[in-house]
């Protein structure tokens, strides 16, 4: 069971160390030669900014001031508008709203061409004797306002105080002396124009926070959000608009705060001009219908606009229908084209400046996609903003001759949802690997203008929010390789030091297991419990990360308890603890089913002592955490769902209680092989029972378990007694309330040559019971992937070969995807023109030992036809044979406005599974080959059947692996 885990944290591991370079700073605690002081022994620098800069300039310059005492324990002086006698002075200031920079640049210590029209650029440069009195200067100039917020935030960072120290109560770690390493040092121009977060389905856990904290969503609240955005380098914000929620209404401070810290207030893909809907619903006058109702549209839109022309703002123009749905029944393009047609106008008389001069978007949002499909097309100044699906990937993608917009295009990115097919919001269930790959494409596709996230309530997206901010500031310094080290390098700015590596893992495993399936979508019956083990492996998987996770938390100082608890611990507990309730829950039903009583009656309890202890650790994160602070944070319901919103109250799934015996009676279940072997001991069933165990064979060297179960209320005790010396038992005999399992084994060395046909007797409670022990001892040899019970499987990124060509080649992706890593294509804006055999292809060896027909499923992650050029296509092939092309889309097509069933499926599993038959004329070593043809594709998984595939969630287990070193 501990296998799959182990294999999966010693693979990270080794990535880990293969990509953990250290973080490249130009903090030093050590005094060196030519070094800035900003602590030191006996010194300390003067901070030193001019009045006439951006108010949130000085508001950050004070922020610097504390942080620098957080780091400390002793706060530097401030002054402003003078300039001080003093031997180190740190001084702020905005290109073209300092005299002091403008002086710097006439002494040529600060090269103008470095700034002028930069976007958000910012420059930290060591200087000598830049004033009288002052001896060095460490200078910290933008390019614009948020150029300078955002150097002055990263002098904070690199002292290390994280973005997340109020949002995720992270620590700062003391430094006696804190130094600058002389020179000029920048982060460039982000290569997103606008990059932020959607504050979205806000009820009920961050509202109730908010107005517990703060007494509602104000403006109060919101500097809390403005700091973290800019602390991570955002500078976009879709605020909170879930019902009654309206932003510039609830407090007429909110937008003039927004702008005096540098966010730029935007409203969301439904809501135009700058007004939250509900609006609508509070000073609206008739429908929300443009066609019987334009006038009083046009001025509710104008209202919205006139509140805001005086503050940074992108306007959302077009409109959908009432209440975030569908503007009309059909495509009305026409109409659609008429009501931006007349925005513009709007923006125009209200502005006095021609349309193209104030930023505009327009979102492609679920049913506006048939809208641009069928051809509407806005002003080329106005910026297209692309969707995923809802659950992360991607729906469309301009092309190439379509790049060449004055507005450009964005994308609007899921962490949380609430809709179809089931709503996801309470728990983190983002791969940053995922964000990486899907947004690769955004990027390298020409979305550069815009990205933003629908992050719920904030907490708990911390690290895919952090990752999203990085990656878009510049998404060329974060390659696949680089993923693992991203991990590490977040979680030393959150615990410095402290098991770097094992938090890292815990980060990434955890993620990954929540992204099989969202904490919401589980059942009882989503893990297979006949079928490879696979619900108690994903037990194992998430018990023993429960497991280091507190191990970790215990040997962590107590100063990092909180925010440790916040980001990695809670998460990994409660999820485990809900996988855990599924699974006993599954077993209820599993062993009522079947017979086994006091199991059964024994999974029911614990169902419900799980469920307790869910409450349990909500209470303890709302009342424990921070005495309080983060109170009704994880008040968000999530067990109990039957459609695709949430249920009212947190619902135990449905459990049963049997009768049972008064006195120990025996029954037993076998390990799956081809077909179910299960069953009680009843002589006189007149159902067909048939004992036996999957086959053995000397190459898989297989170990089956024979699951003994009692069906009384006393102890049953039993005996296993082996027929055949060459069969092996974890135990001969035992005393149960309940059941346990015995593993059974070959001893190859006596195995007898040939097949056979072993024995084992199972007695107890007066009953006597044969189990036949096939075995299979003439497979003289294989190599690759090795056949086991009619199953072969493999992972894509454990391929044999792989061949690349000048123009295209694979990339592993580490850790993306269910159960490993996955490949893609690289570059991901490239196709092949035609297959030939010159094309990249993966190759993998295999083994199976019988002829036959096959059937292969390749495991894909589930992204779109984002080309919409027919499908994304690879090809597949059996050894030399022709290969077969297959359209990974095909059939994909979505009615109206609704998903169809297939898209709910695909999102739902986090898979698509596609399907190939082929028929080998003989046993052996064959080569499967996997051609490259369309970028976009993500290759996780391959599994090879030769009879009926045995179903369960994440598919067979990676079979043996056998390396031959012959060519």
């Amino acid at each position: 069971m501990k296998k799959t885990l182990l294999l999966l944290l010693v693979a990270f591991a080794n990535l880990l160390q293969a990509s953990n370079k250290p973080v490249n700073t130009y903090i030093s605690t050590e005094k060196g030669k030519g070094y800035f002081t900003i602590q030191g022994p006996s010194e300390q620098a003067t901070l030193m900014i001019q009045s006439t800069d951006y108010p949130g300039v000085i508001r950050a310059f004070h922020d610097l001031q504390e942080d620098i005492y957080k780091v400390t324990d002793s706060k530097p002086k401030l002054v402003v508008d003078q300039t001080p006698k003093s031997k180190y002075a740190i001084l702020a200031g905005t290109y073209g709203k300092s005299e002091w920079i403008d002086q710097l640049i006439q002494q040529k210590k600060i090269d103008p061409k470095e700034l002028e029209g930069k976007w958000e650029k910012y420059i930290l440069k060591t200087v000598h004797k830049p004033f009288p009195g002052i001896d060095h200067a460490l200078i910290i100039v933008g390019s614009d306002k948020r150029g300078t917020i955002y150097g002055i935030y990263d002098l904070s960072k690199k002292m290390g105080v994280s973005p997340w120290h109020y949002w995720a109560d992270v620590p700062v770690d003391k430094k006696n002396q804190v130094y600058v390493k002389p020179g000029t040092y920048t982060d460039g121009e982000p290569a997103v124009k606008y990059r932020g977060i959607f504050i979205n389905d806000e009820a009920p856990a961050l509202r109730r926070w908010a107005t517990e904290t703060f007494g509602g969503l104000n403006h109060t609240f919101y500097k809390t959000v403005f700091e973290l955005l800019l602390r991570n380098k955002a500078n976009y914000l879709w605020p909170a608009m879930w019902l009654p929620t309206m932003f510039h209404v609830d407090d007429p401070l909110n937008p003039a705060t927004a702008d005096e810290y540098g966010i730029v207030v935007s409203t969301s893909h439904h809501e135009p001009f700058m007004r939250a809907h509900n609006e609508w619903y509070r000073y609206g006058r008739g429908a929300w219908d443009y066609r019987t109702n334009k006038d009083a549209l046009l001025k509710f839109w104008e209202e919205g606009l006139k509140r805001s022309e005086n503050y940074e703002s992108v306007i959302t123009i077009g409109m959908r229908g009432d209440g975030d749905a569908a503007l009309a029944e059909e495509t009305a393009v026409e109409l659609l084209r008429e009501i931006i047609q007349d925005q513009r106008k709007l923006i125009e008389k209200v502005t006095q400046k021609p349309a193209s001069e104030t930023p505009q978007v327009w979102a492609i949002y679920k049913e506006v996609q048939d809208y641009y499909d069928k051809g509407l097309r806005v002003d080329d100044d106005i910026t297209v903003l692309f969707s995923d699906d809802n659950w992360g990937n991607i729906r469309y993608l301009p092309k190439k001759e379509d790049l060449h917009r004055k507005g450009g295009y964005g994308m609007y990115y899921h962490f949380d949802y609430v809709g179809s097919p089931v709503s996801y919001k309470w728990q983190n269930s983002t791969q940053i690997e995922r964000v990486w790959e899907q947004m690769k494409l955004t990027y390298e596709h020409g979305v550069k203008n815009l990205w933003i996230a629908n992050v719920g309530d904030i907490k708990p997206m911390e690290l895919p929010i952090s990752f999203f901010m990085d990656y878009a500031w510049n998404p060329d310094a974060i390659q696949a390789k680089d993923l693992p080290a991203y991990y590490t390098q977040w979680v030393q700015q959150q615990f410095g030091p402290h098991a770097t590596e094992e938090i890292a893992q815990l980060l990434a495993l955890y993620t990954k297991y929540n992204a099989r399936r969202t904490p919401e979508m589980l059942s009882p019956e989503t893990y297979s419990l006949e079928h490879f083990q696979e619900a108690d492996r994903v037990l194992d998987e998430y018990n023993q990360l429960l497991e280091k996770s507190q191990r970790i938390q215990s040997l962590l100082p107590a100063r990092y308890q909180s925010a440790f608890q916040q980001l990695v611990h809670a998460p990994i507990e409660m999820c485990a603890n809900l996988n855990n309730l599924y699974i006993a829950t599954g077993k209820n039903h599993f062993y009522a089913e079947r017979g086994a009583g006091p199991a059964a009656n024994h999974y029911a309890d614990l169902a419900k002592k799980l469920f307790e202890k869910d409450a349990r650790l909500t209470r303890q994160y709302h009342e424990e955490l921070e005495n309080g602070k983060w109170n009704h944070m994880m008040s968000q319901n999530h067990i109990g769902y039957t459609f695709w919103n949430h249920p009212p109250i947190n619902k135990m799934p449905a459990i049963s209680y049997v009768h049972t015996e008064s006195q120990a009676s025996m029954g037993y279940l076998l390990e799956y092989g081809r077909r179910p072997q299960w069953g009680w001991l009843d002589v006189e069933a007149d159902w067909n029972y048939s004992p036996q165990l999957p086959q053995f064979d000397n190459i898989n060297q297989q170990k089956y378990f024979i699951d003994v179960f009692n069906r009384g209320e006393t102890e049953l005790n039993y005996t296993l007694v082996s027929k055949n010396d060459w069969i092996q038992l974890s135990k001969y005999e035992g005393n149960i309330r309940l059941h346990e399992k015995v593993y059974v084994s070959i001893d190859w060395e006596k195995a007898p040559k040939g097949r056979h046909v072993g024995e084992i007797t199972l007695s107890g409670a007066d009953q006597r019971l044969p189990i036949r022990v096939p075995i299979r001892n003439d497979i003289q040899s294989a190599s690759g992937f090795v056949e086991n019970n009619g199953v072969i499987a493999f992972e894509a990124s454990n391929y044999s070969r792989k061949t690349d060509s000048k123009h295209m080649w694979w990339t592993i992706v580490p850790n993306l995807g269910r159960t490993h890593s996955s490949v893609i294509a690289e570059p991901v804006t490239q196709s092949l023109p035609k297959l030939s055999e010159n094309s990249p292809y993966l190759e993998y060896d295999f083994t199976v030992f019988q002829p036959g027909n096959i059937t292969i499923d390749v495991y894909l992650s589930p992204t779109q036809d984002f080309r919409k050029q027919g499908g994304l296509k690879f090809a597949l092939s059996i050894d030399e044979d022709q290969p077969q092309i297959i359209n990974t889309n095909q059939g994909e097509i979505k009615p109206d406005y609704e998903y169809a069933e297939w898209w709910e499926l695909q999102v739902g599993n986090h898979i698509k599974t596609i399907q190939a038959k082929h028929k080998l004329s003989e046993g052996g070593k064959h080569r499967l080959k996997i051609w490259m043809i369309d970028s976009g594709i993500v290759l996780q998984k391959i599994a090879i059947h030769t009879g009926r595939p045995l179903s369960s969630y994440l598919g067979a287990p990676e079979s043996l692996h056998i390396i031959n070193t012959d060519k």
